[in-house]
């Protein structure tokens, strides 16, 4: 099974529990994996065989700026319903990065992970 991924896309986005989070906003960063039978689909040199990466981001950056939610676990199971909806893709995982946690200590990001399939 073939897997198409973008790494480390960015957004200013407006999520959070806290209300400076959802006034201010803070920077997401996205990884998704696409998984597409290329070895089989794709037997030309033809966009129309595969799933275009900039149709991907386009989805992405639309729904990360016309959602906002107060969990970024929300942000991803709904993202990720959308992604399935729109491509074929056997199954999505998605990697989102939220910067700037209001919480002690010293990291440098929190990151949540789904994955789901057209099956499940």
């Amino acid at each position: 099974m073939g897997v198409i991924r973008i790494h480390n896309l960015r957004f200013h986005t407006f999520n959070g529990v806290l209300p400076e989070e959802r006034r201010n906003g803070q920077q997401l960063a996205i990884d998704v994996f696409l998984d597409y039978p290329i070895e089989t689909r794709v037997h030309d040199d033809e966009l129309s065989t595969t799933i275009s990466y900039a149709d991907v981001r386009d989805v992405i950056d639309r729904f990360v700026h016309e959602h906002s939610y107060k969990l970024i676990e929300s942000l991803a199971n709904e993202l990720l319903k959308a992604l399935l909806n729109q491509f074929p893709a056997e199954r999505v995982t998605l990697k989102i990065r939220k910067y700037s946690v209001p919480m002690p200590g010293i990291f440098d990001d929190v990151e949540i992970e789904v994955s789901g399939g057209q099956n499940g």
